[in-house]
């Protein structure tokens, strides 16, 4: 069982059925489908199951319940959205309870989804005694690599954090100065930093709100005896756009009507130098708006850095969409340690927040 988009009831264009060719090919074995995770029909084809055979049912999201996220009008007062949010825990459990019934083991393989209580990541585990229930290679391979990192890390221990608002990475952050001997910031986040700090960062992106947080980051860095490193230069435009103009400064002094899209030379010399003495690395997040071929310099330097010190032996983990998406276009999955497939699961588990879909197998 699986889901896909975010339906609101039953949409076509959500069903799972394009996936069956793929997962036939993959397999080598025909696999039967069911148009519906629940109801007679499908009962019955799961109690007819052979040895060896295999049944995929459609998408369990076209089931509110699934997420146990009432589908309500606008108008709805705050009374009705907590009681139909009520009632609807109430039918996620008979949904699990149900779908429980169609097999004698459980296993949770989908580590993207490990961070929502949903009713087939988190609720249906309890219908299963704890010799059923357990996780699947990938989200085995995830657990490991983190914990590695979380737990374990050879060092020195860099996080590389990077991205456009701090407000996304604040418990990370948090959690992190806990752990690393070096953090690097980069991205758009790193203005609000500097800003904080009483640098010029003309249009560059900032979180206004967020300036005494970047300070007390910074003090907090300090206290726990982390080096923290902050870009040195800024390679900035006139404009948004690949076809901007573009000049170099230093990262404090961003001239009026220019923006910071992306770290310049002297950074990436000394963060690809903090990487490359590192025994275990963390990357979340580019350096630049990387999807810009003008701007995408400092990420893809970052991203050969880590591939360079991993092959002497070093640990790196991944993580993150943009992250991953910048090693996947360098061709470097393969020369790291590890990419994880989960950008918002990731995120909470290494912030050190308890994951419902893994908590519900590990009983923590």
């Amino acid at each position: 069982m699986s889901h896909l988009g975010r339906p609101e009831g039953r949409q076509e264009k959500y069903s799972l059925k394009p996936v069956l060719p793929v997962l036939e090919k993959l397999l080598g074995k025909k696999v039967l489908f069911a148009d519906d995770c629940l109801g007679e029909a499908t009962e019955k084809m799961a109690a007819a199951l052979k040895p060896g055979e295999i049944l995929l049912l459609e998408n369990v999201r076209f089931y509110p319940e699934e997420e146990g996220k009432p589908i309500l009008p606008e108008t709805a007062t705050d009374e009705e959205k907590k009681a139909a949010k009520s009632a609807l825990k109430v039918k996620q459990k008979e949904l699990a309870k149900k779908l429980s019934t169609y097999a004698d083991i459980y296993v949770n393989d989908a580590f993207g989804t490990a961070h929502r209580a949903h009713g087939t990541t988190a609720v249906i585990a309890d219908y299963y005694p704890e010799d059923k229930r357990m996780f699947g290679f990938l989200i085995n391979s995830e657990l490991a690599a983190m914990d590695k990192v979380l737990h374990n890390p050879q060092r020195p221990f860099t996080a590389i954090m990077g991205g456009a608002k701090v407000s996304d990475k604040i418990l990370l952050i948090e959690n992190l100065l806990n752990r690393v001997d070096n953090l690097i910031i980069g991205g758009g986040m790193t203005y609000t930093f500097v800003k904080a700090m009483g640098g010029k960062i003309g249009n560059s992106l900032c979180e206004a709100d967020k300036l005494d947080l970047a300070l007390s980051l910074i003090n907090k860095a300090k206290e726990k005896g982390v080096k923290l490193y902050l870009p040195v230069d800024s390679l900035n435009g006139d404009k948004f756009d690949n076809e901007a103009n573009t000049n170099i400064t230093a990262i404090d002094a961003v001239p009026d009507g220019w923006m910071g899209l992306d770290i310049a030379e002297k950074t990436i010399q000394k963060f690809s130098e903090v990487i490359g003495n590192s025994k275990t690395i963390l990357w979340n997040g580019p350096m630049g708006v990387f999807e810009m071929e003008k701007f995408s310099k400092g990420t893809t330097a970052i991203a050969k850095a880590i591939a360079a010190v991993t092959a002497k032996g070093a640990y790196s983990l991944i993580g993150g969409g943009d992250s991953v998406a910048a090693v996947n276009k360098y061709g470097l999955a393969d020369k790291v340690s590890y990419v994880s497939t989960g950008g918002g699961a990731m995120l909470e588990y290494m912030e050190g927040k308890k994951l419902p879909g893994i908590t519900a197998i590990r009983g923590e």
